[in-house]
């Protein structure tokens, strides 16, 4: 089958439009001849991948084309590679494990088992391949092939091993007993754990360093808060935007040293609004990663869920349709997300054991980088935060690291120096941008100097702004940057549970020198 031909909107249009609006306009302009050939390309692969049903809505953009090609290769020579992990609503007893093939395979699967060498479980994977056609003329067409297979009824702080497979290419043999990978589900009952987190990260060498380092945390889980790998490398979430399908299988192998055995737990940035799947440019978010389905619409809205692990409430939001700065997807849950996050925010603060909620999103709420604080954040969910006393806010978007003192109702609540502690129910939340994950750095204003542990230049106030909903820059003058960071790092904390529980939250930088730190505790 030919590239598929490229279909655009005209600008004057397209500015008017949002990102649904764009891709219905888009998909009404295809050819009816173009919907039978890519329906029969459906039909042929789903023969070839072994029968396996796609969970999300199939559009022609998501239908394999390269089955001839496939039907050629033999299943031992296409080895598996990308793998990562993500848990289930329930951590204890539920963990999904996804990866990739170069090509369509014959019956694909996990084998798992409590011993590296008796994988005894055989659990059949879930096929989703996904089509990109050529956007531009130096972009080919390309086709991926995601497996993803859910465990269910796993016990509790229990260590497992897993290999994954297909026709032709058994884990269980000794001969690849090298691909084995473990993970470890959340224990029964709260005991002491490290999670990490971090947003913007991409290709690359710094990429990569933050990921090793991560790793050495041993952590329990990672919170990725959105524009993952950047293959749309515009971020507007406009069906003018071209991205390369490719840099997904370079970060996916780049990622697969840690995701592989810590669950890399996603949300949806600005430049993970990928136009041209649908729905809402996030089919191929659907398509290469398997997260709770517990949030308001899980078909149509990948980046929203929660989990509890110990005694954390995790809850990660897509700001996106929200945002007043980035509008392609403003509005797309019709309210269903803020109604949602206060039924589960009170439901987390009402759960018998839950000491700490946090909650992890893209733009940011409080932040005097680059791109500034958005305005639709604050309108849509600061109130929530603080009518459910949220702990700790975790964003990406701008490339630094910035954290807050505690804010309560829009001002400091309580300056929270390096190596403080705080009380939310007393003080307000603390926000953090942990957005230098790997992508290229950004920067401060003028004259706003780096203040980070060992190195404290306070600031009585600095100039910034916050985007409107006319997406004007509206002026700020802020006295809430406590820290700043220009350097790739990421975020570690450790929940402490038992008589006196606290997060312990920590940012460390590329070379692993600590660059802030401070406690939080509640009502204690």
């Amino acid at each position: 089958m030919a590239d598929l031909p490229r279909t655009g909107i005209p600008e004057q249009l397209a500015r008017r439009m949002s990102m649904p609006e764009q891709h219905a306009y888009l998909r009404t302009k295809l050819s009816r001849r173009r919907m039978i050939t890519s329906s029969a390309a459906t039909v042929g692969g789903a023969a070839l991948l072994g029968g396996a049903s796609p969970a999300y809505p199939v559009s022609p953009a998501t239908t394999p084309v390269t089955t001839a090609l496939a039907a050629r290769v033999d299943g031992s020579l296409v080895a598996p590679f990308g793998r990562h992990l993500a848990f289930g609503a329930d951590p204890r007893t539920q963990m999904r494990i996804s990866w990739q093939v170069p090509f369509a395979v014959g019956r694909p699967y996990v084998r798992v088992g409590l011993k590296p060498w008796e994988l005894s479980r055989k659990i059949e994977a879930e096929v989703r391949a996904l089509h990109t056609p050529s956007l531009s003329p130096k972009l080919p067409a390309v086709d991926q092939f995601y497996l993803h297979a859910g465990l269910d009824g796993l016990r509790p702080g229990t260590t497992y091993y897993y290999g994954v497979g297909h026709d032709g290419f058994d884990p269980a043999d000794a001969c690849r007993l090298s691909t084995v990978g473990s993970f470890r589900t959340a224990p029964a009952r709260p005991e002491t754990f490290v999670f990490t987190a971090f947003g913007d990260q991409g290709v690359g060498y710094d990429a990569l360093a933050n990921d090793q380092l991560i790793l050495g945390q041993n952590p329990s889980f990672h919170l990725h808060a959105g524009d993952i790998c950047y293959a749309d490398s515009s971020g507007r979430g406009r069906e003018s935007d071209t991205y390369d399908a490719r840099v997904w299988d370079q970060f996916l192998a780049q990622t697969e040293s840690v995701a592989s055995r810590v669950p890399w737990m996603v949300t949806t940035g600005n430049h993970d609004m990928e136009a041209w799947y649908s729905p809402n440019g996030y089919g191929g978010q659907s398509a290469r990663w398997s997260l709770p389905d517990n949030g308001p619409d899980a078909a149509n809205a990948p980046g929203i869920y929660s989990f509890t692990y110990g005694n954390v409430g995790v809850v990660a939001l897509d700001a996106n349709d929200v945002s007043y700065e980035i509008p392609a997807n403003r509005g797309y849950t019709d309210g269903a997300q803020s109604a949602w996050l206060d039924r589960r925010l009170g439901e987390l603060r009402r759960q018998a054991g839950i000491d700490f909620v946090v909650v992890f999103f893209h733009h940011c709420v409080y932040s005097t980088s680059t791109h500034a604080s958005d305005g639709g954040v604050r309108d849509a969910w600061l109130a929530l935060f603080a009518k459910h006393q949220v702990d700790l806010v975790i964003n990406g978007h701008n490339h630094v690291y910035e954290r807050t003192d505690a804010i309560r109702d829009g001002e400091v609540g309580r300056p929270v120096p390096v190596g403080s502690s705080t009380d939310p129910t007393r003080d307000g939340t603390v926000y953090v941008t942990a957005g230098g994950a790997g992508k290229d750095l950004y920067g401060f204003g003028p004259g706003v100097r780096d203040s980070y542990e060992g190195n404290v230049h306070d600031h009585d106030h600095i100039v910034s702004f916050h985007w409107t909903t006319s997406r004007i820059p509206d002026p700020d003058t802020v006295e809430w940057s406590r820290v700043r960071y220009t350097g790739f790092s990421f975020l570690a904390v450790e929940a402490e549970a038992g008589a006196s529980p606290k997060l312990k939250v920590s940012a460390l930088a590329e070379s692993g020198e600590r660059v802030d730190y401070f406690e939080i505790r509640r009502g204690r």
